[in-house]
């Protein structure tokens, strides 16, 4: 009955129509799911629209946006962070003899009882959205953290800072380098409150900058007093492990860390520059890799296809892309959804991102001799089932990894390729002989990463007819739907875009493409014969999340290019 009441709240106060929400009661039954969570997945309606309706429906208020300051601080002593995470709930303030909770599932009678006992008090609760909250708690919980402004303020009080260090163990034990141990501290904990993959820190002649990647574009985010610079940089390599000495050499290090309960993998890479060395580190939040195809981005017939080429039990499947495209956690994805106990699945990577239960992850090693090409060598003799080779880099590992997709084994791997079809291309300049990869290669998938918009401040538009014809798309194809346009806010650091969502293009090894590869055809010419048999282009699945309020236009411009 509740379902019920909830479904005709949201025929009344949104778009959806009848049929929609029959669908999404189909998906809640099947699935089990909350009818609520069903819209969202179907991208039928978004969170805050379910939300709003719940407010309706149990008669709570809704707060579309947490004030952080506004958080009573004495409310979180007796509140651990484990169990306001648990239950993705926060308390705000105190109104006369009750205190106001934000929840994301106010059913949670459970959770909001044990507010009561903890609080001695009633409990107002508000209705907020689950993403919200947890930024928030993570928010709230770490205010005692200094921030980076704050630790360069000290850093201006401590005065000259020593310009080499000759022994490791003084800067540990120094006094004088605590705002820089606070400064570093810092700089990592706003790199993963704000969603960054990368904290690049890097010496000019005259200054330090310090620029976060995020959602694959830079942001200048602070300039430290150019004097800290050996400081800063040698606190780095002593926490990732480095030889704080050698500055001549490159080196590659790595360090671990808790922030607000997430564990960060960080790989550190210095290199030598003109003005002292440049480092960067790639972030790896394991607390948050998508290991879901669908979340992803992947739909249709791309999502139809993958599921069927990984439940395979030999051949290669290869995803193509630049690096930073996200082709990693998309073969991630697809080993998390065959890996199962009666599964051996071993992988080769460079360096391994992500430490995933049930598989053996052996990283490369070439000082030793442990290359991708000798790691799959000794793979085949461990008798698994799938094996995954980071990147297909020289003519050995190809044909290693083919007689390997060729004697019963299904391989998953990567190439740099601009598109899906040049993959084979690409292995045929290897050396590769195309009969070879005809008889062994299953498909292969292009992919690019596209920045979702903010729905917290996007604007929705009409578009003209010429906008849409950039990415080949007509006014009919709308069907009366509005694009979105991005306009920044606090939420999103003033972007106009939050997170970021994968598009993909995906050919399968079908007769008249093995026919046309076996006579060793040009790119132009396979990538046409793929058309022809099915496949969609980058743009055009692109363009697909453009319609689905997904993404814009410029973004899809951006990030894709058309091929001949």
């Amino acid at each position: 009955m509740e379902e019920r009441s909830l479904g005709a709240i949201l025929l009344e106060s949104t778009a959806l129509s009848q049929e929609q929400l029959e669908q999404a009661l189909e998906v809640h039954r099947q699935r089990g799911i909350k009818l609520g969570d069903a819209l969202v997945q179907l991208k039928l309606l978004r969170t805050e629209d379910i939300l709003k309706a719940l407010s309706i429906q149990l008669g709570f208020p809704y707060e579309q946006r947490i004030l952080v300051e506004e958080v009573a601080p004495d409310l979180l002593q007796p509140l651990p962070i484990n169990f306001a995470k648990k239950n993705e709930l926060l308390p705000l303030r105190r109104e006369g003899h009750r205190i106001v909770v934000a929840i994301a599932d106010p059913t949670n009678s459970a959770a909001l009882d044990d507010l009561r006992l903890l609080y001695g008090c009633e409990v107002k609760p508000v209705i907020a959205g689950s993403y919200e909250i947890v930024n928030a708690i993570n928010s709230v919980y770490n205010r005692a953290t200094d921030t980076g402004d704050r630790a360069m303020t000290e850093l201006g009080e401590v005065g000259e800072i020593a310009q080499d260090f000759d022994e490791p163990v003084d800067l540990l034990d120094a006094d004088d380098d605590a705002p820089i141990i606070r400064l570093v501290n810092s700089l990592m904990f706003r790199a993963v409150k704000q969603k960054a993959s990368d904290i690049h820190v890097e010496p000019f002649e005259k200054e330090l900058v310090v620029r976060f990647r995020i959602d694959g574009v830079l942001y200048d985010v602070l300039h430290p007093p150019k004097r800290a610079q050996n400081s800063i940089i040698s606190r780095i390599k002593i926490m990732a492990g480095l030889n704080i000495a050698e500055k001549r050499l490159p080196q590659d290090g790595r360090i671990r860390i808790k922030i607000a309960g997430k564990d960060i993998d960080i790989r550190v890479s210095t290199v030598p520059t003109a003005f002292g060395e440049s480092v960067v580190m790639r972030l790896l939040d394991k607390s948050s890799v998508v290991l879901d195809l669908e979340k992803l981005g992947l739909q249709g017939r791309n999502l139809d296809t993958i599921h069927r080429l990984v439940e395979q039990n030999h051949g290669i499947i290869l995803v193509t892309g630049p690096t930073g495209s996200g082709k990693t956690t998309t073969l991630y994805a697809a080993l998390s959804k065959i890996n199962a106990p009666d599964i051996k699945i071993l992988t080769i990577e460079d360096p391994i991102e992500y430490q995933l239960p049930g598989l053996n992850q052996v990283q490369v090693n070439p000082k030793i001799e442990l290359t991708f090409a000798s790691g799959l060598r000794a793979f085949l003799r461990q008798d698994p089932d799938v094996i995954l080779v980071g990147e297909i880099r020289d003519r050995e590992t190809a044909e290693i990894a083919i007689q390997a997709a060729l004697t019963g084994h299904l391989v998953l791997s990567t190439l740099h390729t601009n598109d899906s079809v040049s993959s084979i291309t690409r292995l045929v300049d290897m050396g590769v002989e195309p009969f070879l990869i005809c008889s062994s290669m299953l498909g292969a998938m292009a992919q690019r990463l596209v920045r979702t918009v903010c729905h917290d401040c996007a604007k929705k538009y009409v578009p003209t007819p010429e906008e849409l014809a950039q990415i080949g798309l007509t006014p009919d194809d709308l069907k009366g739907r509005p694009l979105y346009r991005p306009v920044g806010c606090p939420n999103c650091m003033e972007t106009g875009y939050a997170g970021r969502s994968g598009v993909y293009e995906l050919f399968l090894m079908t007769d008249a493409f093995r026919a046309a590869a076996m006579k060793g055809e040009d790119a132009t010419t396979l990538r046409k014969v793929a058309l022809t048999e099915g496949m969609t282009t980058l743009r055009h699945d692109a363009a697909q999340k453009v319609v689905q309020g997904i993404t814009t236009i410029e973004e899809v411009l951006r990030a894709t290019q058309e091929h001949g």
